[in-house]
């Protein structure tokens, strides 16, 4: 089989092939053998219409579709190998001749982009590492203490934010009881803003023991069409009012909470904790700024296939995250008025942005080619195991032969720790001056 390939703008790459008289004629006899049971001409069965008479009946075009693709599916892969390519979209077939001596076509794709090499070392990375403080520590105390806190009946005054208040209640619109209105013995916390607005600032004010109407209007965005924008009031009774209480900060709280025997062991733990959460959050959040900065000192030209591509990826996944929580993506769409269409245009600007990066770490780890010994590939496993909460067996079990992928993926995180280690923390500019230096967009090619 002879190939050649012609490179255009924008990493397209148009594949001249062609086939001979007798691979062609090979290509139609196995199109008709395919389809012979589609064919019926009088005097004879069904499926049993001989090669000649189904092309003098119906003419040799018949079969060219599926002969075209008989060839392409021989030959595509072998010039894809032949010439080395990284296809990064859909082949696009054209058929330039086709005749009784053969065929001639060709296939489009794009591949791959070929860049120059950037700056990848000693790049200045604006960047201010985490500091856990003694503030961070008090607030998650004070978390603690809410988390752990009871609620206790009140009597001698009326109910204010904050409370938790029992009540019943029922909803009426034009003096008519609506389907959802109506509750008993509910525990409703002031404040929460659980209910349509003006409903729970108007429950404050009002003693344990009190049946009262209050007057409310429904939002007009309200999911129920009947009560979309509509006036309507509600008659309540508060049976109690309970507040929130905070156990006393001390040493027996800290035993009631943890292992510890005193408040100051109990800090200590926490800002232990929280430092060591924020040390891996320094370091990943160094390293994803070092990318940036080095990627901003490559040029590429990407195929609009590539950021498709990622588009569909990201879209599939949030797709996935959501279909955990029990909700369908199409169905929040709808309900937050975004087509799909649009949802898709909005992560375009961060799929260009991924797309670069793996292009750019792909060519620096290629020629930085850093080791990976059997030490990081069985960490690695360990990893993956602890992620999913299976047994390392059943990793390697699943992974098989094929270790390539993980191997690569050791080798980009590599490549991404020793940009991280020659680049140089600069301090952040202040807001309102890397605003004013934020460059434009980058801009979009067409394929």
């Amino acid at each position: 089989m002879a190939s050649t390939i012609e490179k255009k703008e924008h990493s397209q790459v148009v594949i001249s092939l062609e086939a001979n008289k007798e691979e062609w004629g090979e290509a139609l006899k196995k199109a008709y053998s395919k389809n012979k049971n589609r064919f019926q001409v009088p005097g004879f069965r069904k499926g049993k219409v001989p090669y000649q008479l189904v092309c003098q009946y119906y003419g040799e075009g018949v079969l060219y579709e599926d002969a075209i693709n008989e060839i392409a599916n021989a030959q595509y892969p072998e010039a894809v190998k032949e010439h080395e390519l990284k296809v990064v979209s859909r082949p696009e077939m054209d058929v330039t001749e086709i005749n009784e001596e053969g065929i001639k076509y060709t296939i489009s794709v794009y591949v791959k982009p070929e860049f120059e090499m950037g700056v990848y070392e000693g790049v200045e990375v604006p960047f201010k590492d985490q500091e856990v403080t003694d503030e961070d520590v008090d607030a998650e105390i004070e978390r603690m203490r809410k988390r752990n806190a009871s609620l206790e009946e009140v009597s001698d005054r009326p109910a204010a934010e904050g409370d938790t208040v029992v009540i019943d209640y029922e909803g009426f619109k034009d003096g008519v009881a609506f389907e959802g209105g109506k509750g008993e013995g509910y525990n409703l916390k002031l404040g929460s803003k659980s209910f349509i607005p003006g409903f729970e600032e108007q429950v404050a004010g009002h003693n344990a023991g009190e049946t009262f109407t209050i007057e409310v209007k429904f939002p007009e965005d309200y999911h129920s069409e009947e009560l979309k924008g509509a006036d309507a009031t509600f008659n309540v009774t508060i049976h109690a009012i309970k507040t929130e209480v905070v156990p006393e900060l001390d040493d027996e709280f800290a035993k009631d909470v943890s292992e510890f025997d005193t408040l100051d062991e109990l800090k200590a733990d926490i800002k232990a904790k929280q430092q060591e959460r924020a040390d891996k959050d320094n370091k990943a959040g160094f390293e994803n700024e070092t990318v940036r900065a080095v990627c901003d000192n490559f040029e590429i030209d990407i195929p609009q296939s590539m950021v498709d591509n990622e588009v569909e990826q990201m879209a599939d996944d949030q797709a996935a995250r959501m279909s955990n929580q029990g909700i369908a993506l199409d169905m929040y769409l709808q309900y937050v008025g975004q087509s799909m269409e649009d949802f898709k245009k909005s992560l375009e600007p961060m799929a260009r942005v991924r797309v670069k990066s793996s292009l750019v770490i792909e060519k620096i780890t290629e020629e930085l080619n850093p080791e990976v010994t059997d030490e990081d590939y069985e960490e690695e496993l360990k990893q993956i195991a602890n992620t999913y909460k299976i047994d390392v067996e059943e990793v390697k079990k699943s992974i098989g032969e094929d270790s390539a992928f993980i191997k690569d993926s050791i080798r980009a995180r590599k490549t991404v720790e020793y940009l991280a280690s020659k680049a140089v923390k600069v301090e952040p500019k202040p807001v309102e001056e890397a605003a004013e230096e934020a460059p434009a967009e980058e801009g979009k090619t067409e394929e």
